[in-house]
């Protein structure tokens, strides 16, 4: 790949129109409202009545910034369908968010801080095509998300709750949730400019990075308990759960040093860049694999690898991270790693047959089957790797 392609935008909306031409129009349920989850990698519609509560945002989200980029009225009217979803058959009459819903029928109404960053993020993203008519929503759920999810004494947010009664609440706590909530208000603050939602994910990213990767060698562990020490052993016979994988995550890394990079644009704090950087390089090391090329998916404290399968969105993130560093640093060495990765992406994960990308590979980069869209996937890593690098660009 020629170097000028890697800060052509052009290339970046091509990636963009690849992914949304993939699933649209079949993924708009015009039947019975929201987004039809499901897709093998020709298309074909695998499920119609899962909808998933991240899946709905994420499609909103797609949504909003192919219209944004495109000023296309049709990907507007399209997002504003999400919206109407959300609002109608995702929330609860406390103001919650249902988990997943089978048929319009509520499958399971848990409260997950998880799902309810990926509600924050579609309110804010659409304010940028709705000439923020829906800022409203964006201070509600805020609102909501600190009366019910936030922990004053952790400074953290919890990750699960009983919708029957929001005082129970499950003794896991993760840096996952932690982490979508950093990026939902970072989002947020950008629609808003209310410097509350900027203050909540610089602090968010403290408590992570920061506070909790003291006893990690500065990594970032996923598990704790319910006072926030790590938690060694969940899902230790679990590594391919969807949500709560066990070990260091490579694309975790990855995306926390997009985060730090995008928050030291405004805070030009010391800490955030170096950290993101060591964050990187500590990815790239222990989780590129030189022979068969591709980053190993997580690795044990030891940092032996755990799991060595390929992941869409680990490679999208690692993108991204390698764009925002090269425009940061100007160095060779972040500017190599990016068009390494797009090339990478381009001969193993983009299909270009049929549009998308691949799910997840074996470490010989080869695909396990033609499921190419569960419910939560939309392919929104990828695009939203792109329009982060767009906006770096243009700054």
């Amino acid at each position: 790949m020629a170097m000028k392609t890697i800060y052509d935008t052009r290339f970046l909306k091509n990636q963009i129109e690849n992914i949304i031409n993939f699933y649209h129009p079949s993924c708009i349920d015009k039947e019975r409202g929201g987004y039809i989850n499901q897709f093998n990698d020709e298309g074909e519609i695998v499920d119609r009545d899962t909808k998933h509560l991240v899946g709905t945002c994420r499609f909103i989200y797609n949504y909003a910034v192919a219209s944004f980029l495109f000023e296309n009225q049709e990907f507007k009217e399209c997002c504003n369908h999400g919206i109407e979803y959300l609002l109608n058959n995702h929330r609860n009459s406390n103001g919650g968010y249902s988990w997943i819903l089978d048929n319009n029928g509520v499958k399971d109404d848990t409260l997950h801080c998880y799902g309810h960053a990926f509600v924050l993020l579609a309110f804010s993203i659409s304010n940028k095509i709705n000439s923020n008519q829906n800022i409203h929503l964006v201070y509600e759920l805020f609102d909501y998300i600190e009366n019910t999810f936030w922990e004053p004494e952790s400074n953290l947010y919890i990750d699960e709750i009983d919708p029957n009664d929001i005082n129970h609440k499950s003794t896991y706590r993760g840096q996952n949730s932690n982490m979508h909530m950093c990026e939902a208000m970072l989002v947020a603050y950008e629609v808003t400019n209310d410097i509350k939602f900027f203050d909540r994910a610089y602090n968010l990213s403290n408590q992570i990075c920061n506070k909790l990767s003291t006893d990690t060698g500065g990594y970032i562990w996923e598990h704790y308990d319910q006072k926030w020490n790590i938690d060694w052993s969940y899902n230790i016979n679990n590594k391919k759960d969807l949500f709560r994988p066990y070990g260091f995550l490579s694309g975790h890394f990855f995306e926390w040093t997009k985060l730090l990079l995008k928050i030291n644009k405004i805070a030009k704090i010391k800490w955030l860049e170096e950290k993101a950087l060591f964050l990187y390089d500590s990815a790239i090391e222990i989780c590129w694999d030189y022979n068969e090329t591709g980053f190993h998916y997580s690795f044990d404290k030891e940092t032996s690898i755990i799991d060595r399968d390929r992941y869409y969105w680990v490679i999208a993130e690692a993108i991204v991270a390698s764009a925002l560093l090269a425009n940061l640093l100007g160095k060779q060495k972040y500017i190599n790693w990016y068009e390494k990765l797009w090339e990478y992406s381009l001969k193993y994960f983009i299909d270009k047959k049929f549009g998308g990308w691949y799910r997840i590979l074996n470490n010989k980069n080869i695909t396990y089957d033609n499921y190419k869209s569960p419910p939560a996937k939309t392919d929104y890593h990828p695009l939203s790797a792109c329009f982060e690098i767009i906006n770096d660009l243009s700054k």
